[in-house]
């Protein structure tokens, strides 16, 4: 698959979603103390992500 989320703790201990495509990271989240907050960051990405509006600021 060439895109994927990927779950993984830093060097604090909590844990953050990044966004690969390609193996390039295209994104990657805040940080969370729980594996479910990251889990449902997920979860809101899909499910708002393909109707959010584009915000050009140039």
């Amino acid at each position: 698959m060439a895109h994927k989320f990927e779950i993984y703790k830093d060097k604090a201990g909590e844990f953050r979603v990044r966004f690969k495509y390609n193996s390039e990271v295209m994104f990657s989240t805040e940080g969370y103390s729980s594996k479910a907050s990251a889990e449902n960051a997920i979860a809101s990405i899909k499910k708002n992500g393909p109707d959010a509006p584009i915000e050009d600021n140039s």
